[in-house]
């Protein structure tokens, strides 16, 4: 029935090659079924290129191909459920990209994934295009300059090369003194009663005090910076055009802030972010003032909500592996290891999309400049043929010599990993410590699908208490 259900819908549009192309398509998900006897309610992700590069080299091709994927993955009473004809197409977008040579299977839990993929794949799509309306704002437009996050080229290149050893490991350890005493410090508001709300009372005000220190804000302005941090992050939000107001006014706020402090680091260098980056120097160039002020809303805006956010994700991934949070707390030294693989399994930031810059060739594939691209992080993380029992949570092992992609590659590299390693690494051990025998207390309340940084928003917990 996979056939019929993949080609009958198509037949009025597709062309004679099309349809070929899908048959044999539809004939490979079959056969891949079969061979890793894989049940009718398990999904099958297939990435497929046909040896014949010209198969899929229009959009209509590919389109016909992602159609029967869906029609192949879905039963009849399931695609009854799905009106919109597109939620087809966005749905099997997910788990087909011609283009990636080999046909690899993969076990899914297809109605929590189909409900994501949907939400996050459809609802979001249709927000971004109101939101592309809506954000008219000829002032929030006009100020928006080049930031490193989004720099290309020489630009980039430049401001990379000049702030990269204000962001090195060393820069990062010198805080880790610091880190703890301000876990230990949230900890300590809990830990008589046994029981806490974890997004809320240890991630959300966790990595505040750490960027404050970093920059060299003083700690009666931490609440301010909290605040700032919180409204600039609107930025995310799919209503950010019914936000810009509070946006640019927090983005005011922060400037005139920051430019005092710059004044001050001037005068008064001191052991800090800011320091390092008005030193930074090479063959004579140096940050401009507004390029300061750049790095730091670039801080605040990346290094905030991903430790949050990536924390409780951690967390709550332990929390359903005591043995392996009792073994934490017992071996402080797999810290290293616990957060590479909570990232790798259970990741914040789980895809990311780019344009592409230039018209891009991979294998046999061209992505024509412009062409709008998301990429699965959290599906390169348990890629098989990387990293070994992709599909098992396990602190101790070494899962593969490559690392996790939830920091992302290339040369937009999180420029902040070193600090958001050592960040998470200081505070996963001694919670384990200190909150001994943690257990999911209720329903773990996760951000909207579809945020740019996936996390809880409320996250029960209860544990021994009094340590």
């Amino acid at each position: 029935r996979y056939p019929q259900a993949g080609t009958d819908s198509l037949r009025d549009e597709a062309s004679e090659r099309e349809l070929a192309v899908v048959q044999e398509f539809v004939v490979a998900a079959r056969s891949i079924r079969a061979e890793y006897d894989l049940p009718r309610k398990q999904g099958i992700a297939i990435h497929w290129c046909a040896d014949d590069a010209e198969k899929v080299a229009t959009i209509e091709t590919a389109r016909s191909l992602i159609e029967a994927l869906a029609g192949a993955t879905l039963t009849q009473e399931e695609a009854a459920k799905v009106d919109d004809p597109h939620q087809h197409f966005t749905l099997a977008a997910a788990f087909v990209l011609p283009g990636l040579r080999g046909v690899v299977p993969g076990v899914i839990d297809p109605v929590k994934e189909r409900e994501r993929l949907t939400r996050q794949l459809t609802k979001v799509e249709k927000e971004l295009g109101t939101l592309e309306k809506k954000l008219t704002n000829e002032k929030f437009l006009a100020r928006q300059t080049v930031n490193i996050l989004s720099a290309e080229g020489e630009l980039h290149v430049r401001l990379r090369r000049l702030v990269a050893p204000a962001f090195s490991p060393r820069s990062a350890d010198r805080l880790r003194p610091f880190m703890r005493e301000v876990i230990n410090g949230l900890v300590d508001n809990v830990a008589a009663a046994g029981r806490a709300d974890f997004a809320v009372d240890i991630c959300e005000p966790y990595p505040i005090p750490i960027i404050c220190e970093l920059l060299g804000a003083p700690k009666s302005d931490w609440q301010l910076f909290s605040r700032w941090a919180n409204d600039i992050l609107e930025v995310f939000s799919i209503d950010m055009a019914d936000k810009l107001d509070l946006i640019m006014n927090t983005q005011d706020e922060l400037d005139a802030y920051t430019r005092e402090l710059i004044a001050e680091r001037r005068s008064k260098p001191a052991d800090d972010l800011l320091t390092d980056l008005i030193a930074a120097e090479e063959e004579g160039d140096r940050l401009s003032t507004d390029e300061l002020v750049m790095m730091v809303n670039a801080v605040i805006i990346g290094g905030t909500d991903t430790t949050r956010n990536q924390l409780g994700c951690s967390v709550a991934m332990l929390a359903e592996h005591p043995a392996q949070w009792a073994l934490l707390a017992e071996q402080p030294e797999l810290a290293q290891r616990a957060v590479e693989e909570s990232m790798r399994y259970f990741g914040a930031v789980r895809g990311t999309a780019r344009f592409a810059s230039t018209d891009i060739e991979y294998k046999g594939v061209v992505f024509p400049a412009g062409t709008f691209m998301s990429i699965g992080l959290a599906e390169a993380n348990r890629d098989q043929a990387v990293f070994n029992e992709p599909d098992v949570f396990d602190i101790t092992s070494q899962k593969s010599d490559q690392p996790q992609l939830t920091f992302g590659s290339g040369i937009h590299y999180c420029l902040g990993q070193a600090l958001a390693r050592a960040e998470l690494q200081e505070a996963l051990p001694l919670l384990a410590q200190r909150m001994p025998n943690l257990r999911l207390d209720g329903d773990v309340q996760w951000k909207p699908d579809g945020v740019g940084i996936f996390g809880p928003a409320h996250m029960p917990i209860t544990f021994d208490p009094g340590h």
